[in-house]
């Protein structure tokens, strides 16, 4: 049995819903502070549960697609969080490591002195080699496919 457009508009607003209230069961249970990119990962969260809620009310097709936008967003950041984590590429200089093997004593003390305690280049958590910002990545460009299946069908 398939399920109905407005089915899906309330399981996939659920979904974002449930995505970042994990992301605060890790942060304030687990005591894993998020670094800077994982808060990016979870602003189009909002913007998908927000948009896919007002979608079930009104029944209008263009805010599924902006839930799709946001989920799509999330699993986009997560893709690039995911490279910066296993240092595919460099991230934001602002929470990585970087290389210091070219900076003087007094550079690599003062970059010492202002970098942030949670960094975007660390794995804090895996499961089956995986971590959060792979699983974020693939789940959420997931569900953005789902939000796009689920809107034609009410198109």
């Amino acid at each position: 049995m398939m399920l109905s457009g407005k089915t899906a508009f309330v399981i996939l607003s659920a979904f974002s819903a449930f995505m970042i209230l994990g992301a605060w069961g890790f942060e304030f249970i687990g005591a894993m502070p998020p670094c800077k990119l994982c808060y990016y990962q979870r602003y189009p969260h909002w913007l998908a549960a927000g948009s896919g809620i007002l979608a079930v009310a009104t029944g209008t097709v263009a805010l599924a697609y902006i839930a799709a936008l946001g989920t799509a967003l999330s699993g986009l950041v997560g893709l690039y969080h995911s490279g910066v984590e296993r240092r595919w590429w460099e991230g934001p200089t602002t929470c990585t490591s970087g290389d210091v093997t070219s900076m003087n004593a007094e550079d690599l003390f003062n970059q010492i002195m202002t970098a942030p305690m949670v960094r975007c280049d660390e794995i804090p958590w895996d499961m089956f080699g995986l971590s959060m910002a792979n699983y974020n990545a693939l789940f959420s460009l997931g569900a953005a496919a789902l939000w796009i299946v689920a809107a034609r069908k009410l198109s």
